[in-house]
């Protein structure tokens, strides 16, 4: 178990920010042979394990998952807040050979011989350019084609918890986080197989939704200003290799039609047309005529944020998933 204390400074400076490197990494773990991934990663999965096994670029990402639970900041960087790998890779291989040597140091003390860090001892420029490239190889074949649907979830998720955030505050913002996340103010508990406590002190906290988070969920405390957590974003099931069949007794689907039901069902905070259309493997017209015809019957509203326009459940639409799907919605006002 981790035990994370938050004092008002580190809660009131919370962010949350998109990573890729840091999804594709949690990916790697949900990939590990030992691994029974749920399924909607059941498909993903095979492709996954395929690269791993048959990339030799990808031999220092092997090692890493090999090596110690714990490993340095320089392996895995915090969040810059980017939806390009490409930026997160660049400071992976920018790493200074002072900051790889002190870092080793400390997480690994008396390992030198370590088939995982002597490269970096040997030559830290030339082995923090294999991690990158071995990263690069990976996502290349596992995530790339993936990247534009999984970019929308985490985006809208950053969306969700951003106002949650500010309307709500951070109780509700940490109540609703994920199952294996417990919030009992001022302590963050997250289950892991590792023990530890933390004070965050004046450091901001950093919130990160993955779609992978079932891979593995991490934590950062090595920075001197930042202390970041990830989380499983909602919409996994977006990788999905089927649409599941409908309930038997679906009265929803009964009164709307299966399509527009599934729809009204994914608006549990504030979603674009797209990101549904991604969730529920439907073409973006499709969801598009049935937004127009919840719109006006008044069980969905509809706002623009910059460029993209965002649905959400009205009362009604609350109330009427309640009444016909037995679902507790009725509160669930983001």
């Amino acid at each position: 178990m981790i035990r994370i204390e938050l004092d008002e400074a580190a809660l009131g400076a919370t962010r949350i920010a998109v990573s890729p490197l840091w999804d594709a990494f949690c990916s790697l773990h949900l990939a590990m042979p030992h691994r029974n991934p749920s399924w909607p990663y059941q498909k993903w999965v095979v492709r996954a394990r395929e690269v791993i096994r048959e990339d030799d670029r990808i031999a220092p990402l092997r090692a890493l998952l090999a090596g110690p639970l714990q490993f340095p900041d320089f392996m895995l960087p915090q969040p810059i807040g980017t939806t390009s790998i490409e930026q997160e890779l660049e400071i992976v291989r920018r790493t200074p050979p002072d900051v790889v040597r002190a870092q080793l140091a400390e997480h690994y003390p008396g390992m030198d011989d370590h088939p995982l860090v002597r490269p970096y001892l040997e030559d830290p420029r030339a082995a923090c350019a294999a991690l990158a490239d071995a990263y690069a190889a990976y996502w290349e074949g596992a995530l790339a084609d993936l990247w534009p649907v999984m970019r929308r979830l985490v985006e809208d998720e950053v969306l969700v918890r951003a106002r949650t955030f500010a309307t709500e505050g951070v109780d509700a913002l940490f109540a609703g986080l994920e199952a294996r996340a417990k919030w009992t103010p001022p302590v963050l508990e997250l289950t892991k197989r590792i023990d530890a406590e933390y004070h965050a002190g004046e450091r901001r906290l950093l919130l990160v939704p993955l779609v992978f988070a079932e891979g593995c969920r991490l934590y950062s405390t090595d920075h001197p200003e930042v202390l970041t957590v990830s989380f499983q974003a909602r919409g996994a099931a977006v990788l999905r290799e089927r649409q599941e069949e409908p309930a038997a007794g679906d009265r929803l689907g009964l009164l709307l039609g299966r399509g527009r039901a599934a729809v009204l069902r994914e608006l549990g905070g504030p979603l674009t047309t797209a990101g549904i259309a991604d969730r529920l493997g439907l073409a973006p017209s499709t969801v598009s005529e049935h937004l127009s015809v919840l719109a006006e019957s008044g069980v969905v509203t509809r706002h623009r944020v910059g460029r993209s326009v965002y649905y959400q459940l009205t009362d009604t639409g609350r109330a009427l998933l309640a009444l016909l799907s037995g679902e507790d919605v009725l509160r669930a006002v983001v």
